[in-house]
């Protein structure tokens, strides 16, 4: 048995996926811009995450623009049976590497369509609606317009299911009156704990939560506690962070990125780390602490 299968098993869409993915961000250039410094290396990762077992990978073509999309295409098609490959829309690119919203129903269209091609699809799997309202963060507001285009296109058979990001509760709400709603994708980590009643609500309902910067981010997660544990249970600070996801609850899905085969294998790991009822105490205080 491999290490990401210990951790389990959740519905995604028509799909049964393994908890433990890969999110395919880092594989474009600086700042999810441009290229990769080396294009075999980012190849041979997603690969390599295939081999091992992932069967869920997350993706956007926004990401580089198309860079990830075409790696993807490029290292894993033809797509065995079994892999979910999840992708996101509703922003653009600028010249600069700006991120700019893009919630036309044009853009949200095409955005579908660039998906397909770059991909090698004519369907996709799951397509996440992410709120542009804010960019680097939930902002209140309604989402029925743009999320009414993507179901259109859920029924001309292009997308089969839909997910939401960069939510608010209000906005999950507002979107599952609109159609089926199988994942939400928010910022989520051991700090970084203002979802916690969303996921729990999403759980009795059998919804995945996906969270993004699972790590941290662009500013990795920094605290002596988690450096303590860490050192404890002879693991990494990050897997600690990535087993106390998985155990936070069984609707989490992980999607941790990295363009090195040694992070690939490090990240996989932290499936089969099994945290201590007294340390994961010690973590659950990491968000209160950070909140002080």
């Amino acid at each position: 048995m491999s290490s990401i299968e210990q951790s389990g098993t959740f519905a995604l869409g028509h799909r049964t996926v393994k908890r433990l993915g890969y999110g395919a961000m880092q594989l474009a250039g600086p700042g999810v811009f441009g290229p990769p410094k080396d294009r075999n290396a980012a190849l041979a990762v997603l690969r390599e995450a295939v081999a091992r077992g992932v069967n869920h990978i997350d993706t956007s073509d926004f990401y580089g623009p198309h860079i990830t999309n075409q790696l993807i295409r490029e290292a894993l098609h033809p797509y065995r049976d079994d892999l979910a490959i999840v992708t996101k829309i509703s922003a653009r690119r600028g010249d600069d590497g700006s991120w700019i919203p893009a919630m036309s129903p044009e853009e949200l269209t095409q955005a579908v369509h660039d998906n397909l091609h770059n991909l090698g699809l004519d369907v996709l799997d799951v397509v996440n609606l992410r709120s542009m309202l804010g960019i680097h963060g939930p902002v209140e507001g309604s989402i029925e317009e743009p999320l009414t285009v993507v179901a259109e296109l859920q029924r001309q058979g292009l997308v089969r299911h839909i997910g939401l990001s960069n939510v608010t509760p209000a906005q999950v709400a507002e979107g599952r009156k609109i159609c089926e709603i199988v994942c939400v994708q928010n910022h989520y980590n051991l700090a970084h704990r203002q979802d916690d009643a969303m996921v729990d609500e999403l759980a009795r309902d059998g919804i995945a939560y996906v969270p993004f910067f699972p790590l941290g981010g662009f500013t990795p997660l920094q605290s002596s506690t988690l450096s303590g544990v860490a050192a404890r249970l002879g693991a990494t600070p990050m897997q600690v962070a990535l087993a106390w996801l998985l155990r936070r609850s069984p609707n989490i899905l992980l999607i941790p990125g990295t363009s090195s085969i040694a992070h690939l294998h490090e990240n996989l790991a932290a499936a089969e780390l099994a945290l201590p009822d007294d340390a994961v105490k010690e973590l659950d205080s990491v968000a209160n602490i950070s909140a002080t």
